[in-house]
């Protein structure tokens, strides 16, 4: 599977352009932006790609710093994303035939517009666990759908103060933990790829299921697909390949199995979390992790 202009690793790694803005170190390279700033490291992409790379037939307006990408269904229905010229995600809603509007993600800066990334990671205390280690972080590869629907639409263990922008959740660990996660250890990846082996794509439909019999009763639920390496490499390039696994399993989840894009958000974490504690090379860590975050993002307490 190519993603945004490169098909191996090694090309994505040759293709890269590093430069300084202010305390930032900016990296760019095929598809993706990493920004090193304080120490911390995050990696982002064009929300839009992954709606063209699945073939969504769709139109680009460019307003106010700002472009506005609709992406039409054949059943008349849209999804529009805005996001600005970077490809940061900005707000994305869907626009049912009637054109009645239901936001999906409002992931607008609300109080501190031009704040650096690092100055959105919250800090919690965090939460007692509730429940079994093994209830919390469900690996997929022991779990039936049942015990992977109930997972994905758990509310969450501790209070949620406010509501949080999707960055906020992406870079806050304090955050994400306090909703529970299915480790998709069903699929792996082989060392420097992002690629899901034919093999295990099917592995992916009970997943799938899941979802949809989540978004059958809430069509507006997000759930954000991380990315992970083992401890092999350095941190830049388990950034990249970490996010890139966490877009294509994204990708197979909508093309093969008909779970929604527009509900579906992605972000690789390289190897901040490794399953396995150890420094030598390790498939098991080399996997991804599902998470439901929309009382997160609306600042819900209950489901």
């Amino acid at each position: 599977m190519a993603t945004q202009g490169a098909e191996r690793f090694e090309d994505v790694r040759s293709r890269r352009e590093e430069r300084r803005e202010g305390d930032a170190t900016i990296i760019r390279e095929p598809g993706r932006t990493i920004i090193r700033d304080d120490d911390r490291t995050i990696i982002r992409r064009d929300e839009t790609q992954r709606f063209r790379d699945l073939g969504f037939d769709g139109r680009t307006e460019r307003r106010d710093g700002e472009m506005r990408n609709v992406f039409e269904r054949p059943d008349g229905t849209r999804v529009v994303t805005i996001t600005d010229e970077d490809g940061r995600l900005i707000r994305r809603t869907r626009l049912d035939r009637d054109g009645r509007e239901f936001v999906i993600i409002d992931n607008t800066r609300r109080d501190r517009p031009n704040d650096r990334f690092s100055d959105e990671i919250i800090v919690l205390p965090r939460p007692p666990l509730p429940m079994p280690r093994e209830q919390y972080i469900v690996d997929a590869d022991q779990a039936d759908e049942r015990l992977i629907y109930e997972t994905i639409t758990a509310p969450p263990i501790a209070a949620i103060p406010r509501r949080y922008t999707l960055d906020e959740v992406r870079y806050s660990p304090d955050l994400r933990a306090r909703m529970r996660s299915v480790d998709i250890d069903s699929v792996t990846f082989e060392t420097a790829s992002w690629e899901v082996a034919p093999g295990q794509v099917q592995r992916l439909s009970v997943i799938a299921a899941s979802i949809r019999q989540a978004l059958q009763s809430s069509p507006n639920e997000v759930f954000l697909i991380e990315g992970h390496t083992d401890a092999v490499g350095n941190d830049i390039d388990n950034l990249s390949l970490s996010d890139r696994r966490a877009q294509s399993v994204g990708e197979i989840l909508t093309r093969d199995f008909g779970v929604p894009p527009e509900n579906l958000t992605t972000q690789g974490y390289g190897e901040q979390y490794l399953k396995v504690a150890t420094q030598e090379p390790a498939r098991e860590n080399r996997r991804v992790t599902l998470r439901r975050i929309t009382p997160l993002l609306a600042g819900q307490n209950g489901q």
